[in-house]
């Protein structure tokens, strides 16, 4: 029940917060320099790092991503008409969040591997 609930609130987090950076990204960059310069500022440092409000919405959307992910391929297992076992379902069910903890860490850790050359 709580990956059900968990998968709901990924998905509007997703659609809400990414429609609405994506729309503020879209008048910023149409605004011209100064307005996307205030845009990339509220997520950036000056020297192009992270702040606290870039990794918080990095971080977060991230996971969102893959736990939405996870918990929809459950899903279509589920869809197919397999894991209705008690012991599976709930292994995947500890699966979606282990494997989106899992998939976010490996993502950052490689975006911090590229960025730091």
């Amino acid at each position: 029940m709580a990956v059900s609930i968990i998968h709901r609130a990924t998905g509007s987090g997703l659609a809400t917060v990414g429609t609405i950076l994506f729309v503020w990204w879209l008048v910023a960059a149409a605004g011209g320099p100064g307005t996307y310069a205030d845009f990339t500022g509220m997520f950036t440092l000056e020297s192009g790092a992270l702040n606290i409000v870039g990794w918080v919405l990095g971080i977060g959307l991230t996971f969102c991503v893959f736990q939405h992910m996870m918990s929809g391929l459950r899903h279509l297992f589920l869809d197919m008409g397999a894991n209705f076992e008690l012991k599976s379902n709930k292994t995947t069910a500890y699966l979606t969040f282990i494997l989106s903890v899992v998939l976010t860490l490996g993502f950052w850790l490689l975006m911090l591997e590229k960025w730091n050359g």
